[in-house]
């Protein structure tokens, strides 16, 4: 917990420093870095049958963690380019021919969509294969090729893991020939997830098993500081502008993954915002803002009609000023999140201290997430 403290303050000084100095030019490096400062590829295989409700609960209070925890990796000196996969499983709602499996979102560096389809997953019987999962998902996944990245799949469930039709050793060999990690998260007591074999695919898999209580609420820390945190995600809200087709519903998809992250808690909103406040989130495929950053010359290809209300009739320099004012104002309110980040995460460290740690799926993720980027040459700041 301590390294993961000291990783989160160094990520939040990061921003707080890089944002003091950043422009447009500044914000093109940025994207630029994420693109070759290596790769890290997360599945994430969830049971959703129906004794996994809290295991699901866990999952949305935690993602936004763990995508924090992401974002303090380097690979030679540069931020890495994060895309996350989810998966469900063990559901009697899916077909037997799929053997209860679905591909609930390929991996995507889109985390507000990632969000929304966590927080849509209902659980509902079923049988849980999890050698037909970790098979499917290492075969139908865009796996990076680079051998410098990081892949990991994570696989939590409660049922025998030799269940099923496809042998796990197999289909956790043909994962480990892509150079992909097999972590493993047993929801229940540490000697029956060894006796069910949920330690043997993770031993083989080259990654770690965890055994965790899914039924028990994650516990949270409310500071001070959340409410400031919150009116300043409202504000950076304001500096996104939707363009295209998608641009509107996209728009109202981050401000419902809002609501989905306030609805679990102050502290998961808080988190998510950070998350916002980063490099790592970036909408260019549907925000102008984003999308001049990652290509300065985006606003002269665009039509008229791909345009906002507010943009269409305008000239072109007035849409530039336009775009480079909100840009001016994000930088400024991610500034301001740092700030507010760096002094909730010093009152959070001091209550932790009391309370200890916490084991939930969030955790077993972050704490190997990063022992094994250390493995793979990144480094944990």
């Amino acid at each position: 917990m301590k390294k993961l403290i000291l990783s989160t303050f160094v990520f939040l000084f990061g921003i707080f420093f890089a944002q003091a100095e950043v422009s447009n030019e500044f914000s093109t490096s940025i994207s630029n870095e994420l693109n070759s400062g290596g790769s890290i590829q997360v599945a994430l295989l969830l049971d959703t049958s129906n004794s996994m409700d809290g295991l699901i609960n866990q999952a949305k209070a935690r993602l936004w963690t763990i995508v924090n925890t992401m974002t303090t990796l380097r690979y030679n000196g540069k931020a890495p380019k994060i895309e996350i996969s989810l998966y469900e499983y063990g559901n009697s709602g899916l077909s037997s021919e799929s053997d209860y499996i679905r591909q609930v979102v390929g991996l995507t560096n889109d985390l507000d969509l990632i969000s929304e389809h966590l927080f849509a997953l209902r659980t509902n019987g079923g049988l849980e294969y999890c050698g037909a999962v970790i098979k499917d998902a290492t075969n139908k996944l865009d796996w990076n090729a680079d051998k410098n990245a990081m892949k990991l799949i994570y696989i939590a469930g409660n049922e025998p893991f030799d269940q099923g039709s496809v042998n796990y050793k197999e289909a956790i060999a043909d994962a480990v020939k892509k150079g992909i990690f097999i972590n493993t998260i047993f929801c229940g007591n540490n000697q029956e997830g060894i006796r069910t074999h949920w330690k043997d695919g993770a031993d083989k898999g080259n990654g770690k098993y965890f055994h965790i209580n899914s039924d028990a609420r994650v516990r949270y820390i409310i500071t001070p500081y959340d409410d400031q945190i919150t009116i300043c995600n409202q504000r950076l809200n304001t500096t996104y502008i939707g363009y295209g087709s998608a641009g509107r519903a996209k728009k109202e998809s981050q401000m419902q993954q809002d609501a989905a992250a306030e609805g679990i808690s102050t502290a998961n909103y808080a988190e998510r915002t950070v998350a916002k406040a980063g490099a790592v989130y970036r909408n260019e495929s549907w925000d102008l803002v984003d999308r001049v950053n990652t290509d300065p010359k985006a606003l002269s290809k665009l039509k008229d009609e791909e345009l906002p209300e507010e943009l269409k009739g305008k000239s072109q320099a007035q849409i530039e000023a336009f775009v480079k004012a909100k840009s001016k104002e994000r930088e400024q309110i991610q500034k301001e999140i740092a700030e507010l980040a760096v002094k909730r995460q010093a009152y959070i460290e001091k209550e932790q201290a009391k309370e200890g740690t916490q084991d939930d799926l969030g955790n077993a993720i972050v704490s190997s997430i990063q022992e094994i980027a250390k493995l793979k040459g990144f480094k944990v700041l």
